[in-house]
Formats: structure tokens, C-alpha cells, sequence
């Protein structure tokens, strides 16, 4: 009798650790439920069109949803401290951008070191900034300033917040082309140019994608690039340099990046998806005509940026003199 109870045991015990087994394996299987991106800025601004390209085919290579979360504000700080702030479980990512990197040397008591609370999974795209303003306003760089310097503090520049690479560019053309034009922030790109188009504020240095759809249209002039080539989609655009304003190039960049501590495993599940994202033709060519160029690499490479920009940012905030003293 004892042999035929003992082989029962065993066999129960068999069964019992074949189905804890697997539940372990089912667990360690990621996703289980939606992952939530967060992205620090307005539904409608570059930041958003790159994401939910992004996110739309991401979730079906994850077989789950991935879902865009809004959340603007601050530059960017509202978002970027809620996303530092979630388990590190690769269930919240968020979309860094470049004033992540600036408002570190901006901000007295900033909740977020996007280098120390985040780990990078990949970057997604650069793109340039277009100097544009309200055709009633000017049509070139030269009508724009020589209208400023007879008409001192009468014109206005919007930027998507204190401190954020718009206010930073506008700063520095005003430096450079010796004009005084007044800084008007915004909680974003959208309600700047919304604004721009009622008149209401005169030029901008926006993100080419985001202003893209009012340049075809014709309500919103482009006068000149702000990087060191002109625009495969603005053959007729020159750089600001070509227009009289040198040194003023820069480069805007997003990527994705999850709460630090998040398990190497799906920072390289995730990296892998959006590299291969990024190489599909027809995600390539929704991007790049919207003005986006597609980058990807791998999230060492990431990290690097991150340094690089975190040093060459803080140079150029001192530079500007600008303070955001919160």
C-alpha cells in the first residue's frame, strides 16, 4: 500500500509545482494589460503626432494596448514627475523631449533628473525648429527684423513655456539680430499657434512637424530653419544663417524612457520593438512627411545623448541668462 500512496504524492507534487511553474512563466510574460505613454505636452503638438505613430503600432507587436496619456504643463515637469514617480514596471514610459534636458539648469527644485530617475530604451526621431511667422507680420528674416528694430517691443514671439527650447531660440535671435521683441509663453505648440493665427502673437519657432499643416495652407509663413541645412520639405526655406542670423543651431529630439529600476529584460523587449518600429517603411514615411527623421539605436547610445544635450543645454541657458526660479 505505501508504494502506491508515495507514487500519488509524488505525482501531486508533480502537478502542484508544474502549475506554479507556470504560473511564474505566465507572470514573467510582459505585457498582461495596456501600457500607458505619457506624453508631457499637448494632444496636437509634435511630441503627440510622434507618439501615437509610435504607440498605434507598437501595441500591436506587444499584442497590447498602448495608450497615450496627455498630461502638459510646466515644460513638460507635470508629466515627466508623474512618470518618475510609477513603478518601474514597463507599464508607464514616457516621452522624453529636449526640454527635459534644459529645465535640469532652469529649475531651483526640479522633481525629476531625467538622467538619474529614468532609464533610456530608445530614442524615436530628431527634428528641426522653422522660424515662422503671421504673413501680415513679414516674409522674410530681413522685412522681420528690420519691422522690429522700427517698431521696438511691438512684436511677439510665442514659445511653449519659460525656459523651453523656444524661449531659448527666441532669445538668442533676439540677441543676435539686435532687435527687442516680447517672449509669450504657452502651455504648448497648439494654443501658440492658435494664437499666432488670430493675430494675436507675431512669430515662433516651433517644431517643423506641428506647424507643417499651416505653412501648406498658407495661414502661417516660414522664413527660415533653424539647424545648418535647409529641409528636404522647405527646398525654399533658408537656415537663418543664409538669412543673416548666425549661430543659432539646433536640433530637437524624442525618445522613450521608463522609471528607473524598470527590469533590464523589457528595456531590451521595448528597445528591440521600437528599433524595428522604426525601420518599417511605412512608419518611415509617415514620419518623414511630417518632418521627422527616424533614429532609433540602442539605449546606451540613448544615454549618451542624454549627457551630451544635459552639458551643451546647460551652456546655453547660461548663455541666455534665462531663470525659471521654481
Amino acid at each position: 500500500m505505501r508504494n502506491p500512496i508515495r507514487r500519488a504524492r509524488l505525482a501531486w507534487a508533480a502537478l502542484c509545482w508544474a502549475v506554479a511553474s507556470a504560473g511564474a512563466c505566465a507572470q514573467a510574460v510582459y505585457p498582461q494589460h495596456p501600457v500607458k505613454l505619457i506624453v508631457p505636452w499637448p494632444a496636437g503638438g509634435s511630441v503627440d503626432i510622434a507618439a501615437r505613430v509610435i504607440a498605434e503600432q507598437l501595441s500591436v507587436n506587444l499584442g497590447q494596448p498602448v495608450i497615450v496619456d496627455n498630461r502638459p504643463g510646466a515644460a513638460g515637469n507635470i508629466g515627466a514627475t508623474m512618470a518618475a514617480q510609477s513603478a518601474p514596471d514597463g507599464y508607464t514610459l514616457l516621452m522624453a523631449t529636449t526640454p527635459m534636458i534644459i529645465n535640469r539648469s532652469l529649475y531651483r527644485n526640479l522633481p525629476f533628473d531625467l538622467a538619474r530617475d529614468f532609464t533610456p530604451v530608445s530614442q524615436l526621431v530628431t527634428l528641426s525648429y522653422v522660424l515662422v511667422a503671421h504673413p501680415a507680420v513679414a516674409h522674410s528674416v530681413p522685412e522681420l527684423i528690420a519691422k522690429a528694430k522700427a517698431h521696438p517691443g511691438q512684436l511677439s514671439y510665442a514659445s511653449s513655456g519659460p525656459g523651453t527650447q523656444l524661449h531659448l531660440i527666441g532669445e538668442g535671435f533676439k540677441r543676435q539680430a539686435g532687435i527687442d521683441i516680447v517672449h509669450v509663453p504657452y502651455k504648448g505648440a497648439p494654443p501658440a499657434l492658435a494664437d499666432m493665427l488670430g493675430g494675436h502673437v507675431h512669430l515662433m519657432f516651433p517644431g517643423f512637424p506641428v506647424v507643417e499643416p499651416l505653412l501648406k495652407s498658407g495661414q502661417l509663413k516660414a522664413l527660415a530653419v533653424v539647424s545648418k541645412r535647409r529641409l528636404a520639405l522647405l527646398p525654399n526655406v533658408p537656415t537663418l544663417a543664409q538669412a543673416g542670423v548666425p549661430n543659432l543651431d539646433f536640433t530637437e529630439w524624442y525618445g522613450v524612457v521608463a522609471p528607473a529600476g524598470t527590469p533590464d529584460k523589457i528595456v531590451a523587449q521595448l528597445n528591440g520593438e521600437i528599433v524595428k518600429i522604426l525601420k518599417m517603411p511605412d512608419v518611415r514615411q509617415r514620419l518623414a512627411g511630417r518632418g521627422f527623421d527616424p533614429v532609433g539605436g540602442t539605449a546606451q547610445e540613448f544615454a549618451e545623448l542624454i549627457l551630451e544635450e544635459q552639458k551643451k543645454w546647460a551652456a546655453t541657458v547660461a548663455q541666455s541668462g534665462v531663470r525659471v526660479d521654481e
